[in-house]
């Protein structure tokens, strides 16, 4: 099969829709790393919402549940109606939706409105899928790949920052004005997406599938709520396993009905694209590590006086003993943009796995002093931050622009669930090791479980090493943009003007440079 060379779109039509072009990708960041933050936001105030609210330590971990579910399920619906003309809607419904939340969980006089106001905010985990589109669409072709990368490592960025942030207001403030703080958050998000970002995309509209949003978010919703609930309610309990088990039978249904539907909610059939599969399978993966190992730092920091280990700190400097994880991806995105253009896509993605699965074997044998917990921190973030930089990379540049929204929202699924099994495990790990009269875990539980999700991160790099297609792997000038061919065949074309042509499952010839 031959290339076909297609004329690169002109800076003047990717800068069309927005009056403020320059403040584009500042605003995308601001918004991302905005909700970000807001996401995290439960996590330290677990204990203060239990006491407040008199529930119990089990039944406030449902202000991080809540979130997550309503995460996992808006984001392929957004993603699909971020696909089009109705991108900038899409987004400001997410924000508005995120500052109702906020304020209701701010006023709740209940713990079910709490649980509400949470969940609404958990839309705001589905807008980094719409900021890259965005910024496929609109920003400037040299610094489209750049931007991109930016864009992806706000998960890991605002993790970092709002552990520290809610530290301080959870220790010296009531739990309340951390969330009257996300209300402010998500107002000024709001306004700047106003302000700057462009109504939508040239796509034309697609129908939304309707039968898809429902089996889709059906079945993440119960494969989470079991991976979620699962020590709580006994690992092998009816309900765990029932609950499982009715999310796969959902999701299998899922992919059969996407497979024959015309316009999909999440397209299968470029999931399937060597490429794709691995960036998606890498982020499940590492998402286990990552999320795992933040709520074991957590933890062990925060390790009562006479346990024998661990450093007895405070909520607030806990959160600064996260805060490296920030610095760590911001040094990660910088660099992975220089190794890009040296090694090739490809080859940073396994990389950035290798440095966590490293870093987390290294803190599962050496974690006696904070200092090292600090540098494991930095370097957690320097592993996260190049794999996620280069995931939405390899996506943008093997699907059709239509389809970005809807394949980056997927790929923030997958760490979604990765993450969720990351938790469980780690749960079940702690359990198994406290003693049967309760108290503090046993000082091993942690040693295993950083080992557990040290394996998880190693078969990120086994997959992100095996998945990719074999042709070609010279560095990377310039970010392909993908359309779709006549016959079904994807075309790329670089900001250099290098093209290729490759199969609609990935397979092909390629001219030119290959990540």
């Amino acid at each position: 099969m031959t290339g076909i060379r297609e004329k690169p779109r002109s800076d003047k039509r990717r800068r069309s829709g927005t009056a403020h072009p320059r403040m584009l990708l500042p605003s995308l960041m601001f918004t991302a790393l905005s909700v970000s933050v807001i996401s995290t936001l439960g996590a330290p105030m677990v204990p203060t919402i239990a006491h407040e609210q008199r529930v119990s330590l089990s039944t406030a971990q449902w202000v991080l549940t809540s979130t997550l579910l309503a995460g996992a399920i808006a984001g392929p619906v957004l993603g699909r109606l971020g696909d089009g003309p109705r991108r900038r809607g899409a987004i400001q419904g997410a924000l508005v939706g995120v500052f109702i939340g906020s304020v209701l969980a701010a006023i709740a006089p209940a713990f079910g409105l709490l649980l509400a106001g949470r969940a609404l905010q958990g839309l705001g985990m589905g807008l980094m899928p719409l900021a890259i589109a965005v910024a496929r669409d609109h920003l400037p072709a040299e610094r489209m790949r750049s931007g991109i990368s930016s864009l992806s490592i706000t998960t890991s960025v605002g993790a970092g920052l709002g552990y520290p942030v809610t530290g301080v207001i959870a220790q010296h403030l009531d739990y309340r004005a951390g969330f009257w703080f996300a209300a402010l958050l998500s107002a000024v998000a709001l306004l700047v997406v106003t302000w700057v970002v462009p109504v939508g995309s040239s796509v034309p509209r697609r129908p939304l599938d309707v039968t898809g949003a429902v089996l889709l978010c059906s079945g993440l919703a119960m494969v989470l709520l079991a991976l979620s609930q699962g020590v709580a309610w006994g690992l092998t309990s009816d309900a765990t396993l029932g609950c499982l088990g009715a999310g796969v039978v959902v999701l299998a249904a899922w992919i059969v009905q996407a497979l024959r539907t015309r316009h999909p909610l999440v397209d299968i059939r470029l999931i399937r694209n060597r490429a794709v599969l691995a960036a998606n399978t890498t982020a499940l993966l590492m998402g286990i590590g990552m999320y795992g190992v933040l709520s074991l730092i957590n933890l062990y920091t925060q390790v009562p006086a006479g346990a024998g280990y661990g450093f007895h700190l405070s909520l607030t400097a806990t959160g600064l003993v996260l805060m490296p994880m920030s610095l760590g991806s911001i040094t990660a995105n910088r660099l992975a943009s220089a190794l890009v253009s040296r090694i090739g896509l490809y080859r940073v993605l396994p990389l950035g796995a290798l440095v966590v699965c490293v870093d987390l074997v290294s803190l599962a044998l050496w974690r006696d002093h904070l200092s090292v917990l600090v540098l494991g921190t930095f370097l957690l973030g320097n592993g996260v931050g190049a794999a996620y930089a280069v995931m939405p990379l390899l996506i943008v540049r093997h699907v059709p622009p239509s389809e970005t929204g809807s394949a980056t929202s997927f790929n923030q699924v997958l760490r979604t669930i990765g993450g969720s099994v990351g938790s469980a495990a780690i749960s079940a790990i702690m359990l198994a090791y406290t003693p049967a009269a309760g108290g503090t875990p046993q000082g091993s539980a942690y040693t295993t479980a950083l080992l557990v999700t040290a394996a998880a991160s190693f078969l990120g790099v086994i997959a992100a090493v095996v998945l990719p297609p074999r042709h070609g792997t010279a560095p990377e000038s310039a970010l392909g943009v993908v359309a779709r061919g006549p016959g079904g065949e994807t075309r790329s074309t670089h900001a250099g003007g290098v093209s290729s042509t490759a199969a609609p499952g990935g397979h092909g010839t390629r001219t030119g440079k290959d990540g």
